[in-house]
């Protein structure tokens, strides 16, 4: 095993009365005797106070289509550099990532990169941002927030793909930094959050009415719709009906296809279907930018004018076809202003993934 792992003192911790720490990063609030490390295992105490094991250190670099994470209204057909840690302050049963975000190995953090090379680099592969994903940035949040602020120096934006289960003043701190974010809205029950990722659901929803309301980050959804959990007429009813009212009819909404994986192979896959019923509810209720995902549906993976039905951003699973903005970012036909942050054109990385690295460890 790897013994260089960075280890810095983090920020939000209090001492409690029976001696142990507790750290206020998220809801969880671990309380820690010395020696022990918080669910998400790169967060723990040492000596009085608590820090993170990971900074500097990723399971890996790599170029996706913005498209991916997903991000459809961000800067469309551009590049983005992905990576992450490891760790994660959540427990879902469903996880996709598990291999890196429920890893207790550390030697899955076989890169490693300071804030101002990744910078440097997303800048010398012509990415226009920097994604904290595959794990949640919310566990590495000194490392994100140092990496975002060296990318916004540099002239590249910074993605945040996140759970959203975060507490209020590291909330704020941490997307000041950043530029856009996609949060998995994962059910809008309790019962799921409680039971299938070990969380709660109203934090979440505070964080994503704080993003939309209070700040100037690109937000949209993805909610991962699984058979018999989450994908219920009601349910999707109840979770875009209130959508559409906190957070209003702009923000972009992706609906995605599960594969069974980590706890839950018991499960079936999606049906196509499914993703196209929960479009139609949420648009029935509002919203005007809904998405398909991992599925190929040219149809609900397209962007149309809300005003007028034009084809805006024609898109065949991360490839753009159509292009139908004015480099204003408006519709081409009727010139109403579309959501979102647009560059004149579109960019052109289209579907390639590019592995990088970095430094070896």
């Amino acid at each position: 095993m790897n013994t260089d792992i960075a280890a810095i003192p983090t920020r939000h911790w209090q001492s409690l009365p029976d001696g142990r720490v507790q750290c206020d990063v998220c809801p969880r609030h671990c309380r820690l005797h010395e020696g022990q490390r918080g669910l998400c295992f790169v967060r723990g105490r040492d000596r009085n106070g608590v820090e993170l094991y990971t900074y500097g250190r990723s399971s890996g670099f790599c170029v996706d289509p913005i498209e991916k994470k997903p991000l459809n209204h961000f800067l469309p057909g551009s590049s983005v550099l992905s990576f992450g840690t490891a760790g994660c302050n959540l427990a879902c049963k469903f996880c996709q990532n598990w291999d890196m975000s429920k890893s207790r190995e550390m030697d899955t953090l076989a890169d490693a990169a300071s804030p101002g090379e990744l910078a440097a680099t997303a800048r010398r592969l012509g990415c226009d941002s920097v994604a904290f994903t595959y794990n949640d940035p919310t566990v590495f949040l000194e490392y994100a927030i140092d990496v975002a602020e060296a990318c916004r120096e540099a002239g590249v934006r910074s993605v945040a793909v996140t759970a959203g289960y975060i507490c209020p003043e590291p909330r704020e701190e941490f997307f000041r930094a950043i530029d856009a974010a996609n949060v998995d809205l994962k059910a809008f029950t309790e019962r799921f959050y409680r039971h299938v990722c070990g969380a709660e659901l109203a934090p979440v929803l505070e964080t994503l009415v704080y993003l939309r309301r209070e700040t100037s980050v690109w937000l949209e959804i993805t909610t991962l719709l699984i058979p018999g959990e989450n994908d219920s007429d009601a349910e999707l009813d109840g979770m875009t009906r209130w959508i559409a009212a906190e957070l209003g009819p702009d923000v972009p909404l992706h609906f995605t296809a599960f594969h069974p994986d980590w706890k839950m192979r018991d499960k079936p896959r999606t049906p196509p279907s499914t993703l196209t019923r929960a479009r139609g509810i949420a648009m029935a209720n509002g919203l005007r930018y809904v998405y398909t995902g991992n599925v190929r549906d040219r149809a609900g993976g397209s962007t149309c004018c809300h005003a007028c039905g034009a084809l805006l951003i024609e898109r065949d699973g991360y490839d753009l076809g159509r292009w139908g903005l004015t480099p204003e970012g408006a519709c081409a036909e009727c010139g109403t202003k579309a959501a979102g942050v647009f560059a004149a054109q579109p960019g052109h990385w289209g579907s390639r993934r590019l592995p990088v690295h970095l430094h070896r460890a």
